[in-house]
């Protein structure tokens, strides 16, 4: 067992080279404070360990996923915006498209020539038929929830207890260890009637997930392949096609949401590991950073749609609102953005050298683990891993609680980043992207092995 004293003691000694070396950020993190909400542009923007943010310095820099604070201490960065950037920063075809785009119309509220091209190229990479563009995969999912209700003429949404899906009302709950629903991660609660409207079961639990699918009251499940906001939890053998097959029999869609674990390949896990939903749900990255996010549906899944919402001929001006969508919701910006991932930066290439680089990482982790005898492991989902604090591989969020420790988790952050390396600041993850490299990663694994080496002192 590592002493907490030991902990406590390497944070105070961290926390203070922290304020020794980020004084700029700190000066600019309190003049935000009399304008923004809580200090920052986002709220999120508070999670980073330390006490304040760091600031990033604005100059001329090179393609990569290294940057500088307003400080001058650099970084190598796996947080990669939870995924926003996975991109990597700056990468020059994302650069052109941008301003190219920009100087013909960022919103136009009509299609461009690179609509054609990134709507042929959605179908054939992910293998679903038909497509649209939201602002952010919390909008798609909230398309999708919507269109699910209005085809099954049922209430309910089941996702799993600790995943994520943005800001969807259904999806802010869990189950504590007694199996009690309630507020998940702290949210505090919005007056939304979640026992009407919400099913929540332990994720690889396929008893639970019967029982409340049998009840026929369930619109779709929404889930992440691979849940992956909570610690990594992978599917067990055989989950996905007992999930594939219960939400069949009982007349449920299923909602794929591969927000994270596009990380899987250039088809993401469903691709991979040929998962068949009715519908799929894809942000952050599909647009190297801009706000965007597609959904996709199945043929079937379209026919149903458009029996309450119908298809037009092209003579008539469509004019149902569809209770989604948004005035930004596929501008040209994004669109030629889109165009450019897709063809130019995730291609099957880099996702053969970010897995790769993902498994370097991860041996590097798992090295230090082993060496220093720590009760923890390396988890790997495509291109992105984890260290959890438990010995074996959790099978749901019950596991991951068990070995949660706040106070480590705070240290691993802070040591990393005063020592110029950033992980996601939610938990321990990490990605790797197209413009990562092996020194990148090498020095992640120096820093965690010296982290490692001190807890064992």
């Amino acid at each position: 067992m590592l002493k907490h004293q030991r902990v406590a003691d390497l944070m105070a000694k961290e926390q203070a080279l922290y304020a020794r070396t980020h004084g700029r950020s700190r000066a600019l993190f309190e003049q935000g404070a009399s304008h923004w909400l809580y200090g920052a542009p986002s709220h999120w923007m508070r999670r980073w360990i330390g006490g304040w943010p760091l600031y990033v310095a604005d100059a001329p820099r090179t393609y990569g996923v290294r940057f500088a604070d307003v400080d001058g201490n650099e970084f190598v960065d796996f947080c990669l915006g939870d995924t926003g950037g996975m991109c990597g920063h700056g990468h020059p075809a994302v650069v052109e498209a941008l301003a190219r785009q920009a100087r013909v119309g960022s919103s136009l509220m009509l299609p461009t020539d690179d609509a054609a091209w990134v709507g042929t190229e959605l179908q054939r990479r992910f293998g679903l038929p038909y497509w649209s563009l939201t602002t952010s995969a919390s909008d798609a999912n909230r398309a999708c929830i919507r269109l699910a209700r209005m085809i099954t003429g049922r209430p309910r949404v089941l996702v799993f207890s600790g995943a994520y899906h943005g800001s969807i009302e259904e999806a802010h709950i869990e189950l504590d260890d007694e199996g009690q629903v309630r507020m998940r991660n702290g949210i505090h609660p919005n007056a939304f009637p979640h026992d009407r409207l919400s099913r929540v079961v332990e994720f690889n639990d396929l008893p639970a997930l019967e029982v409340a699918l049998r009840a026929g009251d369930v619109a779709c499940v929404l889930a992440e392949p691979a849940m992956t906001n909570y610690g990594i939890i992978k599917p067990q053998p055989g989950f996905h096609d007992e999930l594939r097959r219960l939400t069949r029999e009982t007349g449920t869609l299923l909602i794929i949401d591969e927000t994270h674990t596009i990380s899987s390949g250039p088809g993401g896990y469903t691709q991979a590991h040929g998962l068949k939903p009715d519908m799929f749900v894809l942000g952050k990255a599909v647009a190297g950073g801009i706000p965007a996010a597609v959904f996709g549906v199945t043929q079937a899944t379209a026919g149903r749609i458009w029996e309450v919402l119908p298809k037009l001929p092209p003579t008539a001006r469509q004019s149902a609102h569809a209770g989604f969508g948004g005035t930004l919701a596929g501008n040209a910006l994004t669109v030629a953005v889109m165009r450019a991932v897709l063809s130019e930066v995730l291609t099957d290439d880099a996702f053969e050298r970010m897995d790769a680089l993902a498994q370097r990482l991860e041996r590097g982790v798992a090295d230090s683990i082993n060496r220093h005898g720590l009760p923890w492991q390396a988890v790997r989902v495509g291109a992105r891993v984890e260290t959890l604090f438990c010995v074996d591989e959790p099978r749901d969020a019950r596991d991951v609680r068990k070995g949660r420790d706040h106070a480590l988790e705070a240290a691993l952050h802070l040591y990393l980043m005063n020592r110029g390396v950033l992980i996601t600041p939610f938990h321990n993850m990490m990605l790797c992207c197209p413009g990562t490299t092996s020194a990148d990663v090498d020095r992640h694994n120096e820093v965690f092995e010296a982290f490692a080496a001190e807890l064992r002192q």
